[in-house]
């Protein structure tokens, strides 16, 4: 190989590390990087100047690819505005390419659309959880002979994880929103047990021991919120202590636990 590592091999993301370690960094954006998976962000109140700051950044790794013999797949990158304001900033290019702008990116499996209200990555999810519900009935259903303990079992290992992932972001979405997956989860529970109409939702989450989603929210936004705190990265501390301007009322990751 005269560039790059092998793929799927053990030692294959410790090479891709050490090989990506001197990635090009800017004082005007923020780099993130997971594995193979990159995101820039910058930040201005002016769209054009935030445009021509991340613009700089693309042209050093532009650099920085060729120098190294790496293949940035322009057709995969896109370039999304987070704003409340109408409109987008201007367009940027890699490589003579225009970067495509979207409503809606995927980054590390959560979907964020450029307002953060986290709606369309809820909708996502449930269509998600029907298909995987879908393909599993047989087991989950109400006349399969598995017993009540081993359905639960099957729900907490292989559905729930499908709606939990990430919930430490998305936890400031709207009410209605979150009462998305909680309308499925009390769904499913009532399909588990074969429960009569008569049986109340609460009776179902307090018998069978299954928390109520805004209760986890609230678990797991508590922990993470923990962890930020001690983090030794110092990218993290504005995270737990956001700004108190505030534009329409917007909720926050951690309102609920001040």
């Amino acid at each position: 190989m005269l560039s790059g590592v092998p793929q799927r091999s053990i030692l294959g993301p410790l090479l891709y590390t050490i090989y990506t370690a001197d990635i090009p960094h800017s004082n005007t954006t923020i780099l993130s990087t997971f594995a193979d998976d990159t995101a820039i962000f910058a930040a201005h109140p002016d769209p054009i100047l935030a445009s021509a700051n991340l613009q700089v950044h693309l042209h050093s790794l532009e650099k920085w690819t060729r120098k190294w013999r790496l293949k940035i797949n322009e057709t995969k990158s896109m370039h999304i505005t987070f704003t409340l304001r109408r409109g987008q900033c201007p367009p940027v290019y890699i490589n003579r390419m225009v970067v495509p702008q979207a409503e809606t990116v995927k980054y590390l499996e959560p979907l964020f659309d450029k307002r953060l209200t986290w709606k369309n990555h809820v909708a996502t999810k449930r269509k998600q959880l029907d298909l995987k519900t879908h393909e599993i009935h047989w087991l989950i259903g109400k006349h399969s002979p598995l017993s009540l303990e081993n359905k639960l079992l099957i729900y907490k290992t292989v559905l729930k994880p499908v709606w939990m992932y990430g919930i430490e972001l998305w936890r400031c979405a709207t009410k209605s929103s979150i009462a998305v997956i909680q309308r499925y989860q009390s769904k499913l529970l009532r399909s588990i047990t074969n429960a009569p109409r008569y049986v109340s939702n609460h009776t179902l989450h307090f018998n069978l021991h299954i928390p109520y989603v805004h209760t986890i929210f609230r678990e797991r936004t508590a922990t993470h919120s923990t962890a930020l705190g001690s983090h030794p990265n110092p990218l993290m501390e504005p995270l737990v202590h956001p700004p108190n301007t505030k534009r329409l009322k917007r909720r926050w990751t951690f309102d609920e636990l001040h």
